[in-house]
């Protein structure tokens, strides 16, 4: 079994893959009982060698990886990185550049919204991957050889799948497209836990500005000790019981009580007590410095058609273009487009706008309309688009 567990050894291997010209790599991890990812397993592989490096072996460092990741000169090729990148991110602040995503790519490409790695393989290379050890617990140690052959698969077959989908992007002239998707991914930023924005994860019931004011300020609390604990913010209090506090809130440990979704114990222990000074604390807030509501536009009753009409036009511009809708625009942009057209978002930029978000404006402006026949969905420009000319 190629398995690396020392640290001379990671580092004759990151010597060897420092002057190749791309490397695959993959993760594996648990985070069920965790705020941050504990990496269990790395995959690495290049044209010539592909090996598993065990972070969780006392006698290995991370670092010679960690400085690959760094390395400027090396491809770093990924499926779904986000997650990974995540976990370099925290050891180390090691954002792997350049980078590759295939699911990104294959986006771009026009496989679909969030297309799975297998998928990919089957799609690709004609290959099913062996999915019996998926499931593993790979926090338990020894590894046996089929958990080990089957991690080191994934950056193997990852090779080829690179290898077809870099060549569809370059005979698409889509380059930019995807340089555009990538840059968020090796943005420092995104991964980046505010606790000040931990809040705006949070179903809101009210827009009030004290509504607002306390549930940003108890979010900012839970992800701080979610942190420190390294625990999953719901173990240390759920969503509802953030959203109850903020609805009413509470000047004392029995109002804490009488909350259907704050836990019983913790009224009179130290969280309690966190909570009463924080909401207290807001309370006094004067009016006027209290945050003012995000002002987002949002379609009314009467823009719910132009919304539907939205989504039938970016479904065929993406099948027309073949790229992923997802990639495009969410249900959220058309809704603000819907709204007011007059905003700088995603689909009304760079390659978007050509894609989908002029044609998405004249539509909402009534200068185009959609028609079916037996071809599908047919783009009509309308008396309003050549008096606009």
């Amino acid at each position: 079994m190629n398995i690396v567990t020392r640290t001379p050894d990671l580092v004759s291997a990151c010597d060897r893959l420092k002057d190749v010209d791309y490397i695959t790599v993959d993760t594996e991890f648990i985070r069920d009982n965790s705020y941050w990812p504990q990496v269990c397993l790395i995959q690495v592989a290049s044209k010539d060698e592909a090996i598993a490096i065990d972070p969780l072996s006392q006698a290995l460092e991370l670092e010679p990886f960690l400085d690959l990741m760094r390395n400027s000169g090396v491809l770093k090729v990924f499926h779904a990185a986000r997650q990974d990148i995540e976990i370099f991110f925290h050891l180390g602040e090691a954002i792997p550049t350049p980078l590759f995503d295939t699911q990104l790519a294959a986006m771009v490409c026009g496989f679909g919204d969030s297309v799975g790695y297998d998928t990919l393989v089957q799609r690709l290379l004609g290959h099913t991957i062996d999915k019996s050890s998926r499931l593993s617990d790979w926090s338990r140690r020894p590894l046996t050889e089929r958990q080990i052959n089957y991690a080191i698969d994934d950056v193997v077959h990852l090779r080829d799948v690179y290898d077809e989908l870099n060549a569809r992007v370059q005979e698409s002239g889509r380059e930019q497209w995807l340089a555009e998707e990538l840059a968020v991914l090796t943005n420092p930023k995104t991964y980046i836990n505010s606790p000040q924005d931990a809040w705006r994860r949070i179903k809101m019931r009210s827009t009030k500005p004290r509504h607002v004011a306390i549930l940003r300020e108890v979010a900012a609390w839970r992800e701080r000790q979610a942190q420190s604990r390294n625990l999953p913010r719901n173990r240390v209090l759920r969503d509802e019981a953030l959203s109850e506090i903020a609805a009413h809130p509470p000047q004392k440990p029995a109002d804490l009580k009488h909350l259907r979704n704050f836990p019983k114990g913790l009224a009179t222990q130290s969280d309690g007590k966190d909570i009463i000074e924080i909401v207290s604390a807001v309370m006094k807030v004067p009016n006027e410095e209290l945050p003012k509501p995000e002002n987002k536009p949002r379609p009314t009753k009467s823009k719910g058609p132009v919304v539907d009409l939205l989504k039938v036009l970016l479904k065929a511009k993406c099948e027309e273009h073949g790229v992923a809708q997802k990639l495009v625009a969410s249900v959220d942009d058309l809704e603000r487009i819907a709204a007011d057209g007059d905003l700088e978002i995603a689909p009304l930029l760079g390659w978007r706008h050509e894609v989908f978000g002029e044609d998405a404006l004249k539509l909402r402006r009534g200068e185009l309309a959609l028609a079916a026949d037996t071809q599908g969905i047919r783009l009509i420009l309308t008396d309003k688009s050549s008096k606009a000319g």
